[in-house]
């Protein structure tokens, strides 16, 4: 979740997306281009220099705007499972849904969330009151139903990602801090405690009654965790030497979590909340000589998007060089008790990552897909040692890490990250198993893995066995790898891919895939988006970041980059037929407002409400040469609140059926 409607500023978008992978590995555009032939061009697919010439925002918002609806589903006759009245594509200040649902704000950035939390107030902020508030830029979203309720898809806890900070809309006068010409001139310690209360995760309890969905207040399980949270790192990496600080002798022991993305729920209740662009908080010189410089180099850190190092010496890498290593994981949390410790799971890798979500293998062991959020990075999957219903509250910390490569054929292979196997030696500088760890990324490129586009949610369907892989975009593919069979090498809207397990087994090491639908506005030929006929000029999208699967299997896909000046319209939640005649058709159904990006989509065990996180409300179109920048006093929306005193509030939402039933139908 890392598109430039987000980023922290032009050098931070650098390096985050720059792609640190130098590996000779193969691209997926390679694998995409040996696999399949001149057919594509035949269907109208053109070469980059032709998408360069002809795709420009413009372009693209006169395209969404001329095309009709006359090749929707419903006129096309083709199946649906997805039977709602359509959203209308398009940006205003507002969120849109389907006709036929309720799309009610539950809670806001600022809102109490512990017993006796203070009122928000934008005006005179402190560290201690949003300590005890949602945080800011709510991402993953998960639910847990409550222990022996009546209804368990009508009381339960929501577990919510804080996942990083916007200063410019949070606080009054101050604007943009991250650009060179400002170079955080405005931020104060005060401001930035601020930042890291705002970071993190929250636990609210939630009840539905008569249809209404509410916080439930002073609630015992209530939780704010932020980025001074004590945490403890367990597995591989755990006590090690390159773990080890001045504060931190033992190397287990760590304060927070940072730039929390999306995440995943386990079967034995617990939240998996995933560490994404850590980069960020980094600031200072790494001495060339040190050790840990191709590690840092590898992971583009440090960044200097933050002001945090100047006021905490563990976020200056030439004062604490080990710090890094530190953050980038999967972090374990109890969200039914509130005194738990954090545990960052270091057995399953540190990169970028993107999602969490697991399921249950053949013979009963859990495994987690998960996404290396960065251009040119990998997929990878966690096998446990272990059954998931063994009871063992430390499950993750034993099993193999893998990584993918996508062939050709068609068929492709999770390659285990196992010390001392194939290149995973002391000759290439992995001494022990947490070296492989922490360093899973520079792991994986010894292993020859597939650069792919940006990976970032990946699901698998419980109902078919299928694997959801979301590549969010890649513009800085070259035409060097572009031919007929593989034309998007600047491949600004991304697609989706669909891996069947071997067998159906999930714990297999090999598997086949397909692509089930490139990006974009299919009515500009040279975009070479291949959703299916039936999709009307609203059902089309680009960027697909987070994705749900819900009760009956269908696939539901957020976005991350769609805006006025790229696609002519926000970003949403789009549902996508996977299966039958009607296979690679979107369609729209929630919008969200100016300046935002879709997060966390989420159902209830019955379907009948659809949790959605609306993250960054009121940010400029960065991409648009004529937008205002956007600020505490003017923004670009001042959703949900449309108060003159309030700046816009990054909020979850909760999606229901008029008269009850499941969403979507």
């Amino acid at each position: 979740m890392n598109e430039p409607t987000r980023t922290r500023s032009q050098a931070a978008e650098d390096a985050e997306d720059a792609g640190s992978n130098a590996s000779a590995n193969p691209t997926f555009g390679d694998v995409v281009a040996a696999r399949f032939d001149r057919r594509d061009l035949l269907r109208g697919l053109l070469g980059v220099g032709a998408i360069a010439a002809v795709v420009t925002p413009r372009a693209l918002a006169a395209g969404a705007s001329s095309r009709n609806d006359a090749s929707g589903a419903e006129g096309s006759g083709a199946a649906t499972r997805f039977p709602f009245a359509e959203v209308e594509a398009g940006s205003d200040a507002h969120h849109r849904v389907a006709a036929g649902h309720d799309a009610e704000i539950l809670i806001r950035w600022g809102d109490p969330v512990l017993p006796g939390a203070p009122a928000f107030d934008p005006h005179n902020q402190s560290a201690a009151a949003q300590g005890q508030q949602f945080g800011y830029n709510n991402d993953f979203v998960g639910y847990f139903p409550i222990p022996g309720a009546t209804d368990p898809a009508a009381h339960g806890l929501l577990v919510v990602n804080h996942e990083y900070t916007n200063e410019e809309l949070m606080f009054p006068g101050l604007g943009r801090q991250d650009i060179k010409s400002v170079a955080f001139q405005g931020m104060t310690r005060d401001l930035v405690e601020i930042e890291m209360a705002a970071h993190g995760g929250s636990v609210i309890e939630i009840r539905r009654t008569d249809g209404k969905w509410a916080v439930v207040p002073d609630s015992k399980y209530a939780r704010r965790i932020t980025a001074g949270t004590p945490m403890v790192l367990t597995g591989p990496a755990a006590g090690t030497d390159r773990v080890r600080t001045a504060a931190d002798p033992t190397g287990r022991a760590v304060l927070g979590m940072i730039n929390n993305c999306a995440g995943g729920t386990t079967p034995w209740g617990t939240w998996l909340t995933c560490e994404e662009n850590i980069n960020y908080y980094f600031s200072g010189s790494l001495a060339k000589d040190s050790p840990e410089a191709a590690n840092h180099k590898r992971f583009n850190l440090p960044a200097n998007a933050y002001a945090w190092g100047r006021f905490h010496e563990r976020f200056d890498v030439s004062k604490e060089p080990n710090e890094p290593n530190r953050f980038g994981w999967v972090v374990e949390i109890d969200p039914f008790d509130p005194t738990s410790v954090p545990k960052k799971r270091t057995a399953l890798g540190r990169f970028k990552h993107e999602g969490a979500a697991g399921i249950v293998a053949r013979d009963g062991r859990y495994v987690i897909y998960q996404g290396d959020d960065e251009r040119f990075d990998y997929v990878y999957k966690f096998v446990t040692t272990g059954r998931a219903d063994s009871g063992d509250r430390d499950l993750l910390d034993s099993g193999t890490l893998h990584v993918a490569r996508f062939d050709a054929d068609g068929r492709g292979t999770w390659m285990p990250l196992v010390f001392g196997q194939g290149p995973l030696t002391p000759e290439n500088g992995f001494r022990t198993k947490a070296d492989v760890v922490i360093g899973a990324r520079l792991a994986a490129d010894r292993l020859g893995a597939t650069k792919m586009d940006r990976p970032e949610d990946v699901e698998a369907n419980p109902k078919t066995g299928k694997v959801y892989v979301m590549l969010t975009n890649n513009g800085k593919r070259t035409g060097d790898k572009v031919d007929a069979a593989n034309p998007r090498a600047d491949n600004r809207f991304g697609h989706i891919v669909e891996l069947t397990p071997d067998e159906g087994d999930h714990a297999a090491t090999g598997f086949t895939w397909e692509i089930l639908v490139r990006c974009g506005d299919p009515g500009i030929a040279a975009v070479g988006a291949t959703f299916s006929s039936a999709t009307t000029k609203d059902g089309w999208f680009g960027m697909p970041d987070n994705c749900a699967v819900d009760g009956l299997g269908r696939l539901w896909v957020a976005t991350d980059g769609n805006a006025p000046s790229r696609t002519g319209r926000n970003d949403g939640i789009w549902a996508m037929e996977t299966e039958g005649p009607g296979r690679g058709t979107g369609k729209h159904f929630f919008r969200v407002p100016l300046g935002a990006e879709m997060c966390g989509p989420y159902f209830t065990p019955d379907d009948t409400t659809f949790f959605v996180a609306v993250q960054h409300p009121g940010e400029a179109d960065e991409e648009d040469p004529k937008a205002v920048p956007a600020t505490f006093e003017a923004p670009a929306t001042r959703w949900p609140d449309f108060d003159a005193g309030m700046p816009p509030r990054p909020a979850l939402v909760a999606i229901t059926r008029h008269g009850g039933g499941r969403v979507g139908t």
